[in-house]
């Protein structure tokens, strides 16, 4: 329920839900600070936050500013923030630095079920006359306990000089015990590899200047208290939810005083707001949490809680490393009837269906079924798989085209350009400009033509290049903040068109991952690299966003596709087992004995998939980088799944004992080997005494103590299934 819309008596206030408190104040008449982040503080009553206001007011130090300030949310210089203002940009060289007056505050509880309040949101709005701009900001404390907030900034001024937005950045204050960072970089088929720093004063900033989520993009920056773990420490982490520039940073000026935050990263000239125009930025996630399996849990019930399709993720058995651009009715209806025996239930017909489509230099853009590869369209195929009790997906790739094709050849003005050149090419590819009006419309039309005509249940959506030099229209003004909004557009329409439809975000693999993209899609992939050494790393650390059921991971051939490594099937499924589980993999070449273990494998992961899908992902803290623990555990704590991975050979000779945490400490768990993990683990060695027959012990003794490592071969795991008995 509204608090107060008075915005001279609504301050201090505190926001609170699952752990987490918020505490925000205001100074002279100037926008919101927050006071307070972090750990629940227990209900504070207006006299006691009065009080922590009053003992966290800073005092003014030599050669500085006459008065200490706060810093606002919009962390404005004129204010006296010395560090990277929130808002930049300028009308002519005026309006530069503002200074906004708070002129309303909205604040409401969020009121669950019996009066339990559990999160609430404010709504504060700021003007400055001077520099002829108003702004809005929205901050949220969801029940997730994850934090959220986001600016709309208006040009006031009249006349008709436009204001030139160069930024709109959210931060969010973190304490001074927080002197760790983390973040994550990486490359195609290697994305999401974890890097500390020390959180010193100065700037880190990362930059996402390719169009898209890229391969290198942060997923989450963190802050925590020094050698904070998946289970230790006090950590404080941000994302920003938006699929084209971004950036993300940490920032700790000469006063000690440190922020987490991000925005838009808008190319020059990109956004010009004529007089009563305005521009809102994208959210700003932010949670708190003791170590990072907290953090990533709050994500996961936020994305879980908000999603109408959550939940356990059906078998796909997807085509593209089974038989690439080699496409017919018969081969792949024989892929798919052993894919159906193995217990598939959605067959993905990926790249190559399409008109001039034989290899990847043509055909892009020309969505209109292929008339000399499938001459009676694919009413055959679907119909076959259908038949063989699967639903239907396709690969689309819309915002993308080959120059080498129709549509490209009739609308060469329809491509991202700008400086009268074409930008260089990637996978002989170039960018559909969908800011366009005709190219949109086009695109609309393409897709929902074919939905309409074909019974299809699920489009695996591709973006495969950076949109690089993307100049929109003729003169190539910078394009990509109105692509991505196109995007989101052409997204939410055919949803809207085709609602039972699922889409699967796929961007050269696992690029486009965040929370904005996942607005509008239902699963994303988690990278073309299916080797599972390889995702074992990328799985590990995009669970730190996502949870595992929208992350698909599928089975690939012995030998990887893209690495050149082989691997067993138990280390191929063992590891796909812990997302959105599927197939891809020419099992026509299988052997029997190899599709028998597949449907092992399979009848598996339809077992446990509802644990797995709805569970907490918890990740034990590694004493050796040669072993990796890793497991789901049930919401009622009373089921739970581990993988105990052997990624390479470990520098000791007997391994040693591995705990299993995220257990009820005084329930009593049965833990025995989960097979079919055990058909080769252990074919040629003495398995460990308690891996026989199984062992009883409490949740406190499996979290400290824990059970000895059996002696695995490198590029091998074996699952341990803990159940409770008492």
């Amino acid at each position: 329920m509204p608090q107060s819309t008075d915005a001279h008596t609504a301050l201090p206030l505190q926001l609170r839900a699952a752990g987490v408190s918020v505490v925000l104040c205001a100074a002279d008449g100037g926008l919101p600070s927050v006071l307070y982040w972090g750990a629940d503080l227990g209900p504070l009553d207006g006299p006691q936050l009065a009080q922590l206001r009053h003992a966290a007011t800073p005092s003014p130090v030599s050669n500085d500013l006459d008065r200490a300030v706060s810093p606002s949310l919009a962390l404005e210089h004129a204010a006296g923030w010395n560090g990277r203002p929130g808002l930049t940009g300028h009308r002519d060289g005026t309006g530069w630095s503002p200074l906004f007056t708070l002129t309303s505050l909205d604040a409401a509880d969020r009121t669950e079920g019996g009066g339990r309040t559990e999160g609430g949101r404010i709504e504060a709005t700021g003007t400055d006359e001077a520099a002829g701009l108003g702004l809005r900001i929205e901050l949220e404390l969801l029940p997730s306990g994850l934090l959220r907030q986001r600016a709309e900034v208006t040009n006031t001024a009249a006349g008709e000089r436009p204001f030139a937005l160069d930024a709109l950045a959210l931060t969010l204050p973190v304490p001074p015990v927080a002197t760790e960072l983390l973040d994550l970089a990486g490359r195609w088929g290697r994305e999401r590899a974890p890097q500390r720093t020390p959180f010193a004063v100065g700037m880190h900033t990362r930059e996402n200047r390719r169009g898209r989520t890229g391969p290198e993009a942060p997923l989450i920056l963190a802050a925590g208290t020094p050698g904070f773990g998946f289970r230790s420490g006090e950590v404080w982490a941000v994302h920003v939810a938006w699929s084209g520039n971004h950036q993300t940073y940490a920032e700790r000026n000469s006063t000690g005083a440190a922020v987490l935050g991000g925005g838009e990263l808008l190319l020059p000239g990109e956004v010009r707001l004529s007089p009563g125009e305005r521009y809102q930025s994208p959210w700003v996630y932010a949670t708190y949490g003791t170590g990072l399996d907290a953090v990533a849990g709050r994500f996961h019930r936020h994305l879980r809680a908000e999603r109408p399709r959550s939940g356990p993720r059906p078998v796909v058995l997807n085509t593209w490393e089974a038989v690439y651009f080699d496409q017919s009715l018969e081969r792949l209806t024989e892929l798919a009837r052993l894919g159906a025996e193995a217990g598939a239930e959605r067959f993905v017909l990926d790249d190559g269906w399409f008109r001039h489509r034989r290899d990847d230099t043509a055909g892009l853009g020309d969505w209109y079924v292929d008339e000399h590869v499938w001459p009676d369209g694919l009413a055959p195929l679907i119909t076959a798989v259908h038949g063989l009790g699967m639903d239907f997906g396709l690969w689309v790739e819309p915002e993308m085209v080959n120059p080498d094709s129709d549509l490209a050849r009739a609308h060469p003005d329809w491509l991202l350009a700008t400086g009268g050149r074409q930008p260089l090419a990637s996978r002989h590819q170039q960018v559909l400009d969908l800011a366009r009006p005709e190219a949109y419309a086009y695109i609309l039309e393409r897709l929902d033509a074919l939905l309409g005509e074909y019974d299809i249940a699920y489009l695996k959506w591709d973006h495969n290049r950076d949109l690089l030099d993307a100049g929109h229209g003729p003169q190539g003004t910078p394009g990509v903040h109105a692509q991505t909004h196109a995007v989101y557009r052409l997204l939410d329409e055919l949803r809207a068109l085709h609602p039972r439809v699922e889409i699967e975000s796929c961007s050269s693999g696992g690029l486009r991952v965040d929370l904005g993209i996942l607005e509008r899609t239902d699963r994303v992939w988690g990278s073309d690299c299916i080797e599972p050494l390889e995702r074992q790393q990328i799985q590990r650390w995009t669970t730190q966003l996502l949870p595992p059921e929208l992350i698909g991971s599928h089975v690939g051939a012995p030998c990887s596709h893209t690495t050149g490594r082989t691997h067993d099937l138990a280390f191929r499924a063992g590891t796909a087992l812990f997302a959105s589980f599927g197939i891809e993999w020419d099992l026509t070449s299988a052997t029997p004995r190899e599709l028998a273990e597949l449907a092992h494998w399979v009848e598996l992961y339809k077992e446990v998939r509802g644990l797995l899908h709805t569970g907490e992902v918890v990740r034990a803290e590694p004493y050796d980088p040669a072993l990796a623990v890793h497991g789901v555990v049930s919401a009622d704590r009373r089921d739970a799944l581990f993988a105990l991975v052997q990624l390479d050979a470990p520098l000791t000779s007997v391994p040693d004992m591995v705990r299993l945490p995220g257990l009820d400490p005084g329930t009593r768990y049965r833990v025995r080997v989960q097979p079919p993990s055990d058909a080769r683990a252990f074919r040629q060695k003495v398995p460990t005494p308690w891996t026989d027959g199984g062992v009883v012990l409490t949740g406190s003794a499996l979290a400290h103590a824990g059970v000895r490592a059996p002696a695995l071969n490198p590029e091998q795991l074996l699952l341990v299934r803990v159940e409770a008995v008492s």
